[in-house]
């Protein structure tokens, strides 16, 4: 029972660490002096930040699935609206909403994330993509954020318009690449697949699969057949599955 509780209480803290992770370095990297640090450090950061706020994606996706804190589905729903809107000033609702026709119809037309059938180029596809998260009322939010929190950060800390745009927007544009090259593109694209093989057996393979997108890139298809599995172990659903082709 007590491994049970703990085993629930993961998600929950995983989501903690992923917030105070991308919180702290935010704070770190705005407040020091890009003339301090040399171009590598500040790739690092760039990369680090990145896939961090991919992370909070991530977050509001398994809170839309019930699975960061699936004992208490309040504050369940409460840090996935606090990711999207950390994330990028997304509503939480469109982003459930958009989700649920994703597994309804995936891989297909209709599905929110999937080409329209027509303009199939990755670029064009990329475009779909951002629109169904990005509506023009959410965009003039974002931007309005956006403006507020640098104005303010500038006039009362002093923070340089120089950093916020390479630890914060630039994070934010390598995110959405992240999320549609590894986690929609690459999975559901035509003459796309990961190797057939056996990956619950292969560190360096489950490395990969948690940086490019936090397993939902190599393991989409044990999501859509196991949604109920939390990302951090959908390493692990391949065991649940007769098959472990990928698609």
């Amino acid at each position: 029972m007590e491994l049970q509780k703990q085993k629930s209480n993961l998600g929950l803290w995983l989501a903690i660490a992923i917030l105070l992770l991308w919180l702290g370095s935010g704070f770190l990297l705005i407040a020091v002096p890009l003339s301090n640090i040399n171009w590598i450090a500040i790739a690092v950061g760039i990369a680090g930040r990145s896939f961090l706020h991919t992370g909070l994606f991530i977050l509001a996706h398994d809170a839309i699935h019930g699975l960061l804190v699936p004992h208490n589905l309040r504050l369940n729903r409460t840090i996935g609206q606090l990711a999207v809107s950390l994330y990028a000033c997304l509503s939480y609702k469109n982003c459930q909403k958009n989700h649920i026709n994703h597994h309804l119809t995936p891989g297909k037309v209709g599905d929110p994330d999937f080409h329209d059938g027509v303009h199939r180029h990755p670029i064009f596809w990329y475009a779909k993509f951002l629109r169904g998260y990005f509506s023009l009322r959410q965009f003039i939010k974002f931007l309005g954020a956006i403006a507020l929190v640098s104005l303010s950060l500038n006039a009362w800390f002093n923070i340089a318009y120089l950093n916020l745009f390479l630890f914060f927007l630039v994070p934010l544009v390598l995110s959405s690449l992240q999320l549609f090259v590894f986690g929609t593109y690459l999975p559901h694209g035509k003459g796309k697949s990961w190797p057939n093989r056996n990956p619950s057996t292969d560190f360096l393979f489950d490395c990969w699969s948690f940086l490019t997108c936090y397993h939902f890139g190599a393991y989409h298809q044990e999501h859509h057949t196991f949604p109920q599995v939390p990302w951090f172990e959908l390493p692990q659903s391949t065991s649940m599955s007769p098959t472990h082709q990928k698609t």
